[in-house]
């Protein structure tokens, strides 16, 4: 049983009870000022995703001749739908080329290293696609919140990696930052759901768990990263994704348009919906998250 704080008032919820509670699922999908109402439908989904996957393996294609690198750092909350996403960009490359990397605490070894050293090494090559299934920034949300770096760590992080992908962009690397938000209320929906349906249930860690009552601190760490990080040349993309099919078809376009890879195709694109997609920290401050 944890107590959840959600706009001042506090209440109970037991993640082991198979019931849902109304007050969770009457308001998940609107949770956090989210401004539509109910899901994309599937077939306008699945037809408009198929035409961006064209798209992207049109992309691969290019970079493969080009020579040109791309980086995307997926981040978010638990539960926000980062894998998916993932799982919507990357389903008909050619996974030799187009990779996801997603690192396990470091090493003892790793520890001892240049912070951003394990995350160099995954970097792509000529012709790649590398995602990074949470990245560098854990040191910015996950590691303060929950102790396993310390605050100097933590302040010596926010100064020295706008810097850090400074050097990223000079590279010519192409990058993308997303920052994949969801409602309080969706996200403990999705919590209940993974420990609940046995297909899911590998998804919920014990750090999920620890993280039910601690989404204010996990708001200020987060604020703290997009005021420090968010920059010119390395800007954060917020994409809201208490709809998982608005948010991938959005993250998708988003990347595309981004590339002025041959043959691209703009009416395919489309147009990237504002009410779901924004920049940075006066995003955020448009609807109050």
């Amino acid at each position: 049983m944890a107590e959840i704080t959600i706009d001042n008032q506090t209440r109970s919820f037991d993640l082991d009870d198979p019931k849902l509670p109304d007050w969770i699922s009457d308001e998940a999908f609107r949770s956090g000022g989210y401004e539509y109402d109910k899901k994309l439908k599937r077939s306008k989904y699945e037809e408009t995703l198929n035409g961006l996957q064209i798209e992207l393996v049109k992309l691969q294609a290019w970079l493969q001749k080009s020579d040109e690198r791309v980086v995307i750092v997926f981040e978010g909350r638990d539960a926000a739908g980062k894998g998916g996403t993932i799982n919507a960009f990357r389903a008909y490359l050619n996974h030799r080329h187009a990779r996801t990397v997603a690192l396990s605490k470091p090493t003892e070894t790793e520890r001892g290293q240049w912070y951003y050293q394990r995350y160099v090494s995954h970097f792509p090559t000529d012709g790649e696609l590398v995602m990074f299934d949470r990245s560098w920034y854990n040191r910015a949300g996950v590691e303060p919140v929950m102790g396993f770096c310390s605050e100097e760590q933590h302040a010596k992080f926010l100064v020295e990696t706008p810097g850090f992908e400074k050097m990223i962009a000079s590279e010519g690397i192409h990058f993308f930052k997303f920052w994949l938000n969801v409602g309080q209320e969706m996200q403990l929906k999705r919590f209940h759901d993974r420990r609940h349906n046995p297909l899911k249930s590998w998804k919920l860690s014990p750090i999920d768990i620890k993280a039910l009552d601690k989404w204010g601190e996990y708001t200020a760490v987060r604020n703290q990263m997009l005021e420090a990080t968010h920059s010119a040349h390395a800007p954060w993309t917020i994409v809201r994704s208490n709809d998982k099919r608005r948010a991938r078809i959005n993250a998708v376009r988003h990347v595309l348009a981004g590339i002025d890879y041959v043959g691209r195709d703009d009416a395919v694109i489309g147009e990237i919906d504002a009410r779901i997609v924004g920049a940075g920290p006066a995003f955020f401050n448009s609807f109050g998250a």
